[in-house]
């Protein structure tokens, strides 16, 4: 694999396993799960905001990127919106596990949406992702609902992907990301006015939701989240999505040493991760051997 490939997917592991802690932190923050998205992204918009003036990046736009944005900003809210409620439902063991299914989602996708061909290679990868995913749930059949919110929330990263991966190659990543996460605040913002859902109470937080808000919204989500838009430039979406798939054995490894008893990992867990890791491996072997041919 050439350095700047490896480069771009040593990235990519990094910004997976800040996700993979992303759960852990949504587990520890007492927030329900809209709000506690709300709260992230508007934090995460002030840290980028911050980030470009002192880069003095051009926030000029065409009115038709602008909105662009904007939708591909509420997909990444509803995504984490059903993250977040399938961890509240369920554990993170289970919502991060069913994230694995991304990749199957954007093999579909693609085609569908962009006219690209179907590789068949993807498609077997989704389905041993599949498979690995039906191992680990065998006996998790009492999370249903958490299960179901999770594979929603899946599927809306599958396609918020997809749609990015073309949205990137027209302007900066920073950029983008400020207006997709003002997108995603903007809606939820008329959504929780329209139900009446602010208060007082709405904007009272602990000291410990205050605190780990900041690490989720700077480090998991401003961070993440431009990194992970820029390195679309380099790498396809179904390789994105595919890595994604080691975010439920990082964070899985990261709640069982935190929360010890609260997470265990049975035998059908190790089974269905070592076909999710060995997955990932081949598709940048082979993805490797395709480019250097080319």
């Amino acid at each position: 694999m050439p350095s700047d490939s490896l480069k771009h997917y040593l990235h990519l592991h990094l910004i997976v396993f800040i996700w993979g802690f992303t759960a852990i932190l949504g587990a520890l923050i007492s927030l329900e799960a809209l709000p506690l998205v709300w709260f992230r992204m508007l934090f995460a918009i002030g840290f980028i905001a911050v980030y470009i003036y002192f880069k003095k990046l051009p926030l000029r736009i065409t009115l038709k990127m602008m909105l662009q944005f904007l939708l591909a900003g509420l997909i990444i809210a509803l995504h984490w919106f059903t993250f977040f409620h399938a961890i509240k439902i369920s554990n993170v063991s289970i919502t991060l596990a069913c994230l694995s299914t991304g990749a199957l989602f954007a093999s579909l996708l693609e085609p569908i949406l962009y006219g690209k061909k179907i590789v068949f290679y993807e498609v077997v990868f989704g389905l041993l992702v599949v498979i690995g995913l039906y191992i680990i749930f065998y006996v998790e059949i009492q999370y249903f609902w958490g299960i179901v919110t999770a594979l929603t929330s899946a599927f809306l990263s599958a396609l918020f992907t997809v749609i990015n991966s073309k949205l990137v190659k027209s302007c900066d990543a920073t950029v983008i990301s400020f207006y997709e996460l003002c997108g995603g605040v903007l809606f939820f913002t008329l959504f929780l006015l329209g139900t009446q859902s602010f208060s007082t109470t709405f904007f009272k937080l602990t000291a410990s939701d205050l605190t780990y808000l900041l690490v989720l919204s700077s480090v998991c989500t401003a961070y993440a989240f431009i990194a992970s838009t820029s390195l679309m430039k380099f790498l396809s979406p179904y390789t994105v999505m595919l890595t994604i798939n080691l975010e439920p054995i990082y964070g899985i490894i990261l709640a069982v040493l935190l929360f010890e008893d609260k997470e265990k990992m049975s035998f059908q867990f190790y089974l269905g991760a070592l076909i999710i890791v060995t997955t990932v491996v081949l598709n940048a072997i082979l993805k490797s051997r395709k480019k250097s041919l080319t």
